[in-house]
């Protein structure tokens, strides 16, 4: 059947289109300005002739990138973040949602707990008490204390709850008559059905433990403990004294070529990582707020 489409109709595709191809562009070409510069040569970049292609291409950079100890120390803080919060901060979700997903005949302190994790979500304590309770605990300059003041994304928790409401009540009723306790039917149930939901709110955390950088700045007095993107901040945005480029290297890089090479490879896994995951995340998003 062939669909014949209004003038406005036209028009309003025509003009949504080009308006995502434009914020598509305008989040792309930055990202690739920084690849190229990155991969040109010291010549290139100091005239300001890069634009969106590499300019002289050399690996120079790159190879220096690798070699530095700072870099290497800061990405495996980050690699150990990643894993080691987005595992906890999963599991916490999931714990808390499962039982805020029940309605209150079955969970008579619903409402209480539900409130209990909404308020704090809404108004928080503030910076100062937060890092008073960090350092009185003795969690400075530790991995714990980049990780536990997120180990309980109430937004994403709230996502999974609203997720697991709109699961059929059947077969949780006929897992029930079956004899399956709660963990049997959260593992064996829920959970499985609940994967677009799950790799969303795992590529939301993902990328919020991997782009984090101020409270690295906080929480770590030593510069050796700094996560990656905290590192990388303190380059970008002031001169870096471990910024050292050997005499014979200078023809081949710059000080800009070594930062664009750190970005780029800064980021880097996420673009590896989040295609696996988009086709989860529309669904996932979608179907978990449709009820309340």
């Amino acid at each position: 059947m062939v669909e014949y489409k209004s003038l406005s109709r036209r028009l309003f595709l025509i003009f949504n289109y080009s308006l995502m191809i434009a914020v598509g562009l305008i989040c792309v070409l930055p990202f690739v300005h920084v690849w190229a510069i990155s991969l040109s040569g010291s010549g290139a970049v100091s005239a300001g002739a890069v634009k969106l292609w590499p300019v002289e291409a050399t690996f120079d950079a790159y190879k220096h990138v690798l070699n530095k100890p700072e870099f290497g120390r800061a990405f495996a803080v980050s690699l150990q973040r990643l894993v080691l919060g987005t595992a906890i901060a999963m599991l916490m979700t999931v714990l808390v949602a499962y039982p805020l997903s029940k309605e209150p005949r079955a969970f008579r302190q619903r409402p209480l707990y539900l409130w209990y994790f909404i308020v704090p979500m809404l108004i928080g304590g503030g910076l100062v008490p937060v890092y008073m309770t960090i350092r009185s605990y003795g969690l400075l300059d530790t991995m714990w204390a980049l990780v536990l003041p997120t180990a309980v994304p109430v937004y994403h928790a709230v996502l999974l709850l609203h997720f697991f409401r709109g699961l059929p009540k059947e077969l949780e009723e006929s897992s029930v008559m079956d004899g399956a306790g709660h963990w049997t039917i959260l593992l064996r149930i829920y959970l499985p059905l609940s994967l677009p939901a799950l790799a969303t709110i795992t590529l939301f955390t993902m990328v919020g433990h991997w782009n984090a950088w101020f409270d690295g700045l906080i929480y770590m007095n030593r510069n050796e403990n700094y996560p990656l993107q905290s590192y990388l901040q303190t380059i970008v945005v002031r001169p870096d004294v471990t910024q050292t480029v050997d005499v014979r290297q200078l023809a081949d890089i710059t000080e800009r070529t070594v930062k664009t090479a750190q970005i780029f490879l800064g980021t880097l896994p996420i673009l590896i990582v989040y295609p696996f995951l988009q086709r989860f995340f529309i669904k996932g998003i979608v179907l978990g707020s449709v009820k309340g």
